[in-house]
């Protein structure tokens, strides 16, 4: 089959263009993998307006979120063969999902959970990483008692979509998710959260259920604009964790003084500085396989597009720009 991948266009970054990929040979970790199916992230599209800004001297593929078949195994890749079926979340500093075959570091990658199919599993490995690093790595409310409560801000999300069920399966947490819309307060509901409520006048609307404060706090989107409200409701010795930079230095008066614990969550910084622990990624993979195929953990694939091309691409890209994604779009080749 042929072997190709749509990347940006150096020539207009605005664009992609369709570009043949060569032949290529595992590094010593490394798995090659025929890309079956990706899925579309908020990164994508942030990683894509950064280089519009910048420009770039070559073709960049982009794309982290991928399924496929495994063709080639590197010397010191184990547990993998040619032939096993995979998916992973990929690595920001390397050449991207967006392509017929690519180049994978073995230890951020699992088994694809065998009751899905392509584009179901392509759509969870990145945020599935993110909702667990962030939940259990970072919050640690495993180890909270049944009083607690954590808020999740953007619980329709890609993110949100598997915190929820995340959080309610490994957690004795009340789970509270924001929501704006009647269809996106269902998806929240339907996942296992316990209340929802509209994230605009936060304070108040959690008030309306005799909710003074939480213990934890989830913050999925938009850290700039929810920062006020969460430093109002988070508990004193709370803890906060958000995967999205803030624009402008964060005011911490409040929370300092509340002696609440912030923490940053960012699915790629094992694979980006090659810590001692990067294959925990791959287990945890495995974990959320185990999970679906046991029938615990629900898909969130919304939006199926077909085909491997510029328009799939271009469209992707469009749709995760609308805002507003209640789970994820993915694309099968």
């Amino acid at each position: 089959m042929s072997k190709y991948a749509i990347a940006v266009d150096p020539a207009n970054p605005q664009q992609f263009i369709q570009i043949p990929v060569p032949e290529a040979t595992p590094g010593e970790f490394d798995l090659l993998v025929e890309v079956k199916a990706i899925a579309m992230n908020p990164v994508d599209t942030k990683v894509h307006a950064g280089l519009k800004k910048n420009g770039l001297p070559q073709p960049r593929i982009l794309g982290w979120d991928a399924t496929g078949i495994v063709v080639a195994v590197g010397p010191k890749a184990t547990g993998f063969a040619p032939g096993d079926e995979v998916w992973y979340a990929g690595d920001i500093t390397r050449s991207g999902s967006n392509t017929t075959h690519q180049l994978i570091d073995s230890r951020i990658v699992g088994h694809k959970p065998k009751s899905l199919n392509w584009v179901e599993s392509a759509a969870i490995p990145l945020t599935a990483l993110t909702a667990w690093e962030g939940l259990f790595e970072h919050l640690k409310i495993q180890d909270a008692d049944s009083d607690k409560t954590l808020l999740i801000i953007g619980g329709a999300g890609g993110v949100g979509s598997l915190a929820i069920p995340l959080a309610a399966l490994r957690s004795k947490v009340r789970i509270i998710a924001t929501a704006s819309r009647p269809e996106s307060a269902k998806w929240c509901l339907e996942r296992g959260a316990d209340l929802t409520v509209d994230y605009r006048n936060l304070q108040e609307n959690l008030l309306k259920h005799d909710i003074k404060q939480v213990d934890y706090i989830f913050c999925l989107n938009d850290t700039d604009g929810h920062w006020k409200s969460m430093s109002e409701v988070i508990a004193p010795f709370g803890h906060i964790c958000s995967i999205v930079e803030s624009a402008q230095p964060l005011e911490q008066s409040l929370i300092r003084s509340k002696g609440v614990a912030l923490h940053w969550e960012l699915m790629f910084t094992r694979s980006m500085y090659q810590t001692p622990d990067m294959a925990e990624q791959g287990r945890i993979l495995q974990q959320v396989a185990n999970m679906i195929d046991k029938g615990y953990l629900k898909g969130t694939l919304n939006t199926t597009l077909h085909g491997l091309s510029v328009e799939t691409i271009t469209q992707a890209h469009a749709k995760q720009l609308e805002g507003h994604m209640t789970g994820k779009i993915a694309i099968e080749f």
